[in-house]
């Protein structure tokens, strides 16, 4: 899955960058302390070094702009792909209208007018699904009605924030037949905690029948 995939590697990357700067810090702590101690009659002045301290910020905040320049390079590549257009423009994803609201869920089929919701109270039976092909890409144009809401797929790690009066686009792409719990990850509201829905990933076939009846095997 392209999501997942990049940011699995923007999370290695900044793992990676933090211990550095972790491993740096502790180094510079213990020379601090070592060298701060003086010997016995040592009076001595110890004013501060300006050009190591100067050095010192401009090192942090290059490795801070580093970090944004990968983290913004990353979106860019998910939401647009390598070539500039969307993944949606390139190979016609699948598009579903995820609408958030106080407390759960809807999808619509655009294409087909078919639209899923539940009461997201019973996680046995009242969650709305999610059904999205395998091996194509699905366009989730993402919106709430009333307040932030975030959409949240742990198990693919897939998040995004959901705004009202505002749009945002998500292109993901599922390997693998299956079904995944999906959340909230925004607080919005006393029942916040039981805002979940179903991601059900089914072959094309069988998304051809969704779309056309309704229901899946």
């Amino acid at each position: 899955m392209e999501f997942q995939r990049v940011f699995e590697r923007v999370f290695a990357f900044e793992i990676a960058v933090a211990s550095v700067v972790f491993a740096l810090v502790l180094l510079g702590v213990v020379l601090a302390i070592f060298l701060s101690r003086k010997r016995s009659g040592d009076t001595r002045r110890r004013d501060s070094n300006k050009p190591l301290e100067i050095g010192y910020a401009v090192l942090l905040a290059g490795v801070a702009g580093v970090i944004v320049y990968v983290t913004a390079s990353a979106h860019q590549e998910v939401q647009h792909g390598t070539t500039g257009y969307s993944v949606a423009e390139q190979r016609g994803a699948t598009k579903v209208d995820v609408t958030a609201f106080q407390w759960c869920w809807e999808f619509q089929y655009p294409d087909t007018g078919r639209s899923v919701t539940g009461t997201c109270r019973d996680k046995n039976s009242g969650l709305p699904t999610l059904v999205v092909p395998t091996g194509q890409p699905v366009e989730l144009r993402l919106r709430s009605s009333d307040v932030v809401h975030a959409l949240w797929i742990p198990d693919k790690a897939i998040k995004m924030d959901v705004y009202p009066h505002h749009t945002n686009t998500l292109t993901v792409e599922f390997d693998e037949e299956g079904r995944w719990l999906g959340r909230c990850a925004e607080f919005c509201g006393p029942y916040h905690p039981s805002m979940h829905f179903w991601v059900r990933a089914v072959s094309p076939q069988e998304f051809q029948q969704f779309q056309q009846q309704g229901t899946v095997a």
